[in-house]
């Protein structure tokens, strides 16, 4: 099997190592430059291609003539997706015989779409995983070729998570190649009206209604806590990101506290509109989780006193 691989972050690394390691010959991998603006706490899969000796180029956006011809030019039997950031156009995929294959991070058909790890933790979800499905001009909507299966557990984050997600895509590839090199992949229905279809999130969508559920509010600090964004409020004019929490007991705290950050008994918690409490237990001071300092329960106790 001769594959061109459009590859990024660590389910990226991990899969085309996959390929490497089963006997795939992987002709061309296309991957994305660092963004200036990004956190980067993943594998470059520009380094991961280098280091097998595989050729490589930075494609940004798949419509570019070049970057076309360039994968015309290597004429795969296969063409791969591993969290690759733009959907590839069809004219492109149909340039593979055997077909195109994307690893999802959800188990298709539910969470279609954007961020799916982060999603499925914001809204409450005990299991996700990965699906290697076939590529259609639809998003995340060709048949499933397989899938793995992983637990969130209740205080896990989104970073967590996704490390359980990056070797469920690693399993899922290792154990769907066989068939596919054998010319007799797997094909079951991906039937999109059972599942769900999600957009991207931004940083804003970080900001904690307090209003909301104890549960609700735990749920968005797990989604975009740290290497994440940050869940976030502000007060007085300054941003505070709640980046590690742990839900309470509603009893230990007193009845009647407003929605919002308290300090009590020398802890930093969090009260939902349903009086329900989280504890606080690590509070950052800056515009994101990635330019922000620790603060101590006392500094935290002075601003919202002098606020007061």
């Amino acid at each position: 099997m001769r594959a061109v691989v459009f590859a990024y972050h660590n389910v990226g690394d991990r899969c085309l190592r996959v390929l490497h390691a089963r006997g795939v010959d992987v002709a061309l991998v296309v991957t994305h430059r660092d963004r200036p603006d990004e956190n980067i706490w993943f594998r470059r899969v520009a380094d991961t291609a280098a280091e097998l000796n595989l050729s490589f180029l930075y494609g940004e956006d798949p419509t570019d003539p070049a970057l076309a011809e360039a994968v015309r030019a290597a004429k795969p039997d296969v063409i791969f997706s591993f969290y690759y950031r733009s959907m590839i156009p069809a004219d492109l995929l149909a340039v593979a015989p055997q077909g195109a294959f994307n690893m999802h991070g959800s188990l298709l058909p539910k969470y279609r779409g954007r961020v799916p790890v982060n999603w499925a933790v914001l809204r409450g979800e005990e299991e996700t995983g990965a699906t290697l499905h076939a590529m259609e001009a639809k998003p995340d909507a060709g048949y499933i070729v397989d899938q793995t299966s992983v637990p969130i557990l209740p205080d896990d984050t989104a970073g967590e998570v996704f490390e359980k997600v990056t070797v469920a895509a690693e399993q899922t590839l290792w154990r769907a190649l066989p068939a596919m090199m054998a010319g007799q992949t797997p094909k079951r229905p991906n039937v999109l009206s059972e599942g769900s279809y999600f957009s991207g999130r931004k940083p804003e969508d970080g900001r904690i209604d307090f209003s909301q559920p104890a549960a609700a509010v735990y749920n968005l600090i797990r989604a975009v806590a740290p290497p994440y964004p940050g869940a976030f409020t502000d007060i007085g004019g300054r941003r505070f990101i709640v980046a590690q929490a742990r839900r309470l007991e509603s009893s230990s705290v007193p009845a009647g506290l407003q929605p919002g950050l308290h300090v009590v008994d020398g802890r930093i918690v969090a009260v939902g509109g349903d009086g329900g409490a989280i504890r606080v237990t690590q509070l950052l001071e800056g515009p994101n989780a990635d330019n922000a300092s620790p603060v101590s329960v006392q500094v935290f106790q002075n601003i919202i006193t002098a606020k007061s």
